[in-house]
């Protein structure tokens, strides 16, 4: 055998210097392990429950679609307020039509034994026809009731959530909110449709609810086979604004809807593992600098450099296996408890009505304990190239290692350069990829740079006069590098903090300017508490002429909401009709209005209709009016509107009355005389309403502030988890600063008994120690503060417009970052200063006799 085979076979394999060397590290230091392990468990834990929520909410969601559109061939649909039924009978007499069945569809409410309103979606079926394409949708009897109960148009059949919702059981009664006011109906059974409350019903019954006469909402169609789905379309010569769509463009309709904001979710949630990274890059770099000495031994016995990089990524690993192990299970313990709580709503309402069951996925529990993995990985590489990179002999003899080149700060330089070219692309199928990127390369970049930026922070410090203060300062200066270990999770975590809180900041301020400028109004009048039964719960025409004459009202200006569909494969667009005098006062206008020539009808944009549909000041777009037919109008300009995510139209009220027929009202806005007395006003309006046949009592009334502090209160539940991420950053950085510090203070006990030996007092080095940490601590907070408002632009100017089409100004709240960068410092001042009482002891002194 030859010398070399026989020290490959004597040679440790990683397994075994695992066991003999990394555990009892790991042990021995647990307290600092067990922030690494932590902050690993945190960051996995936080963007798996986050995904397992969306998921379950995003399945139960898209399978109620599925049940409700059944299983067709092809599913023609048009405007939302439906097509002409006529149009059902060429489908059906078709020869290639094996089924066709009618759908007509809206939302409304229901009143729950005890008042309340519960939103109830209605779907009127053929029974006999229906169940052959949707089964879920089969109209079940209850046991007191005969099989003909399912053509009864008095009839209604609940789903499970509405009829846990209602209270309601077979044989009793569901009260309705229709079109003239109230109507009962009898519960005759169940269907097996799943998701939100629903109603299903005969068809001929479900038109007379919804005022839809003559109306289907879609044809769900099965073909023959072997019958050709193009030539069948094309055959049919569809009217304008129906089109024919395969079945699975609903579903997907319904995931594109909340992308947007599930990716911003999960991308927040990773901030804590992208945090994670940090502690251990500087967890493991503490390690690697207390065991020069040992890793310098292996290398003379033989252990190449490459066999101590792994030595070390094995370690990284290991703590990475066991914080995501522990990450997958506190997730999904947290999103069965969040999906019981929110009803798998986070917040954005998109999934409103929705009780998902959790859903855990083998993919998510991979693709998740691999992040967790791969960020303790990722944190301990560049330690792990520290000890690779070891001189043996110098280390054996406590030279340490020489002090990192200029490397390290050029490629700082190169990632924020990188990061804010990145920030200057466009979305990438729609989301701001590349925005993200940015963020990540900025951090990374600014963390590279700590050292340099360090010591340009302390070189701006005058030289202080007292000999501890000048003794701290000195060593903070000269020491720099280790100062990328002790301030790298503060920096990425308050740089975190600081852009969140921008970022928050600036869009609830916006909102607050916008709800200034949309509700000039003293007091607001509507149908419908919410978005549900828009066209269903509509008020009566002659209401606002009526109640501008009342005593104590100066003026009444009517609004009808309608949707308008652009494109089947997105969400609708809404069209707001008001009275529009003057456009820079009755809406939040960005840029500059023009006039309409002539003849021509003008309208106003939101900025999601100029990014989603290409809507240009000054250019003609052509309007899907809800009969079916079309208008060409110009867009005058474009204003803000926070509260249509998928796009928002103004028109003049006039100008829609003559291009639509639709004289509906949905809301009024209403102006109080002085003195006038709110309560007579509303009473007043309500009994208008019933001598106009509506049903008076159902007209809700709400005061501007009363709207404002609901609209907060959304806005605020929709930035709810931002808050929890961003405090769970923040500790994640404050567990980094204790360990990081501790650990420094620890290695340093020779030092700490050679000053004790030169004749200081214990408290002496207690202030040098505090002074230091008050020294790095305050540069890497400044650092972060700058880092953080980089970032909060490339979130509030970037991210925001590409996800949401939202556009905003940048508001800075000095005194709240202020005020985090100030604990960040107290906490690190404090915790070195604790760490450095357990270090500065009787055996510290002892110590120095290690080198003698």
């Amino acid at each position: 055998m030859s010398e070399d085979a026989a020290s490959r076979r004597a040679r440790p394999s990683p397994f075994a210097l695992l066991v003999a060397l990394s555990w009892p590290e790991l042990r021995h230091h647990a307290w600092r392990t067990a922030a690494a392990l932590v902050a690993v468990m945190l960051g996995v834990a936080l963007a798996y429950s986050v995904h397992l929520v969306n998921a379950s909410a995003l399945d139960e969601f898209s399978a109620a679609v599925r049940a409700v559109g059944g299983e067709p061939d092809l599913t023609i649909g048009g405007p939302s307020a439906g097509f002409d039924e006529a149009l059902y009978a060429r489908v059906a007499a078709d020869p290639r039509v094996t089924f066709a069945s009618p759908v007509v569809e809206g939302d409304t409410y229901a009143f729950a034994g005890d008042g309340r309103r519960v939103p109830l979606r209605i779907v009127g079926i053929d029974a006999l026809v229906a169940p052959a394409l949707a089964p879920a949708l089969a109209l079940r009897p209850s046991r007191g009731d005969d099989r003909y109960a399912v053509l009864d148009p008095g009839a209604v059949f609940l789903n499970a959530e509405a009829a846990r919702r209602l209270g309601s059981d077979a044989g009793s009664k569901v009260e309705l909110q229709t079109a003239g006011g109230r109507e009962l109906l009898r519960v005759a059974g169940s269907v097996a449709t799943g998701g939100p409350a629903l109603a299903a019903m005969d068809i001929a019954g479900a038109q007379v609810v919804l005022g839809r006469l003559g109306v289907v909402s879609r044809i769900d169609v099965r073909l023959a086979t072997g019958a050709d789905r193009s030539a069948f379309v094309r055959d049919l010569a569809l009217p304008p604004g129906v089109r024919a769509t395969a079945p699975g463009e609903a579903v997907q309709r319904v995931s594109n809807v909340s992308r947007a904001y599930r990716v911003n979710l999960t991308v927040l949630a990773l901030v804590a593992m992208f945090t994670g990274a940090f502690l251990v890059y500087s967890i493991q770099s503490l390690s690697v600098a207390r065991r020069q000495q040992q890793l310098a031994l292996l290398g003379v016995l033989g252990l190449s450099a490459r066999g101590r990089l792994a030595l070390v990524v094995a370690e990284s690993a290991l703590l990475g296996v066991a914080g995501s192990v522990l990450g997958l299970a506190l997730g999904a313990a947290l999103a069965a408890l969040a999906l019981r709580q929110l009803g798998g709503d986070l917040g954005g309402g998109y999934f409103s009505g929705v009780s998902p069951a959790l859903h855990v996925g083998g993919a998510g529990l991979l693709v998740h304990g691999a992040l967790g993995v791969a960020a303790a990985v990722a944190g301990g590489f560049w330690p792990a190239r520290t000890a690779a990179g070891l001189a043996p002999a110098q280390a054996l003899k406590g030279l340490g290692s020489p002090p990192a080149g200029r490397a390290t700060v050029v490629l700082g330089v190169v990632a924020i350069v990188a990061g804010v070219s990145l920030a200057l692309l466009p979305p990438i199928a729609g989301l701001p990829l590349a925005a993200y990127a940015s963020v990540a390369l900025l951090l990374v970049g600014g963390i590279a740079c700590v050292p340099g930026s360090v010591a340009l922070l302390l070189a701006g410090w005058r030289e202080p006069t007292q000999p501890l203060a000048l003794l701290a300062v000195e060593r903070a200066r000269h020491e720099r590098s280790a100062a990328t270990v002790a301030v790298a999770g503060v920096v990425a975590s308050l740089a975190l903090a600081v852009a969140l809180t921008v970022m928050v900041t600036s869009f609830r301020d916006a909102v607050v300017a916008w709800l200034d400028v949309v509700l000039p109004a003293d007091l607001y009048a509507r149908a419908a508490v919410g978005p549900g039964g828009g066209d269903v719960t509509a008020l009566p025409p002659s209401l606002a002429v009526a109640a501008a004459a009342l005593p104590g009202v100066r003026r009444v200006d009517a609004q009808r909401v309608v949707s308008l569909s652009f494109d089947a494969s997105r969400p609708a667009v809404t069209l707001v009709a008001k009275p529009i005098r003057d456009p820079s006062r009755d809406l939040p206008i960005t840029g500059d209005v023009v006039a309409a020539s002539p003849g021509r009808i003008g309208v106003f944009v939101s900025e999601a209709v100029v990014d989603l549909y290409g809507a240009k000041v000054g250019e003609s777009m052509t309007l899907p009016l809800p009969n079916g037919a079309t208008a060409e109008v110009v867009v005058r300009g474009v204003w803000r509107d926070y509260a249509r995510q998928f796009g928002a139209i103004a028109i003049d009220a006039a100008d829609w009355r003559r291009i639509s027929g639709d004289a509906r009202v949905n809301d009024l806005a209403i102006w109080l005389a002085p003195q006038a007395s709110t309560a007579v006003v509303q009473g007043s309006i309500r009994r208008l309403a019933t001598d106009a046949g509506y049903d008076g009592s159902l007209v809700e009334f709400a005061s501007p502030r009363e709207i404002r502090a609901a609209s907060l209160r959304i806005f605020d539940r929709s930035f709810a988890v931002t808050y929890w991420l961003q405090a769970v950053a923040i500790a994640i950085g404050l567990f980094g600063v204790a360990a990081s510090f501790s650990a420094q203070v620890l290695a340093r006990r020779k030092e700490f008994g050679l000053l004790a030996h030169l004749g200081f007092s214990r408290r002496q080095v207690l202030t040098v120690v505090a002074g230091e940490a008050v020294a790095w601590s305050a540069a890497g907070a400044a650092l972060g503060v700058v880092l953080g408002l980089a970032v909060s632009v490339v979130l509030v100017d970037v991210v925001n417009p590409q996800s949401f089409h939202w556009t905003m100004a940048l508001v800075v709240p000095w005194l709240r970052i202020a005020a985090l960068a100030a604990a960040v410092v107290v906490a690190a001042t404090l915790t070195a200063s604790l760490a450095a009482r357990r270090a500065v002891s009787r055996d510290a002194a002892l110590a120095v006799k290690e080198d003698w």
